[in-house]
């Protein structure tokens, strides 16, 4: 075998090294199973709601791009940070700082523009200033309020969390679509008629 040039050899070895992503478990099921969702699982259900879901973000000019690229780094750090559970107020004390070392140790195994770049998109996904990283975000939360709808509140009712709570984390789908803040409201509502929170 050739030895390859110094930058494909970082390119590749980043490469092997996100496939641990598959071995990360959150603490949504996946629909109508006892399976917990793996992040890389996650990811690619999340990009295919971004390209399909785009037409209902807030802002009709957004580079989707931008938007698949936020949507697809932003859990790589989750392979050296774990994922925190989203109700979990202890968890999620710390979390930024744990995460933003994992980005720089993952992201800096890349040639130096694209670590650059990498960190970048992480940041921009982590503070969601921007209408990109705003409409990636509400496809991230309003996802697992959808696996949570379809297995009857499972993870709710497992985990004791409220309906007002789910409200009040979710309630930053709006920022990025309102449209779909509106249908994750009705959605919760329906929840709450139904018996999927205790």
């Amino acid at each position: 075998m050739r030895t390859v040039g110094a930058r494909l050899d970082k390119q590749l070895g980043f490469i092997l090294e996100i496939d641990k992503l598959k071995h990360v478990f959150r603490k949504s099921r996946l629909i109508r199973s006892e399976r917990f969702e793996n992040d890389a699982e996650h990811t690619l259900h999340l990009a295919i709601m971004a390209v399909v879901l785009f037409e209902y973000a807030n802002e009709p000019d957004l580079d989707l791009p931008t938007v698949l690229k936020m949507i697809l780094v932003h859990d790589l750090v989750e392979i050296d940070a774990g994922d925190t559970f989203a109700y979990d107020d202890k968890g999620l004390e710390g979390k930024y700082e744990r995460e933003r070392e994992a980005a720089r140790r993952l992201f800096g195994m890349l040639p130096d523009d694209q670590r650059d770049e990498f960190i970048r998109l992480w940041e921009q996904f982590e503070r969601r200033e921007t209408k990109e990283a705003k409409f990636a975000a509400a496809i991230d939360r309003l996802q697992p309020m959808l696996f949570n709808y379809e297995n009857e509140g499972q993870s709710w009712k497992e985990h004791g969390i409220a309906s007002d709570r789910v409200l009040r984390r979710n309630a930053s789908i709006g920022e990025g679509s309102a449209e779909l803040w509106r249908y994750a409201e009705q959605m919760i509502r329906n929840a709450v008629s139904r018996g999927y929170f205790d």
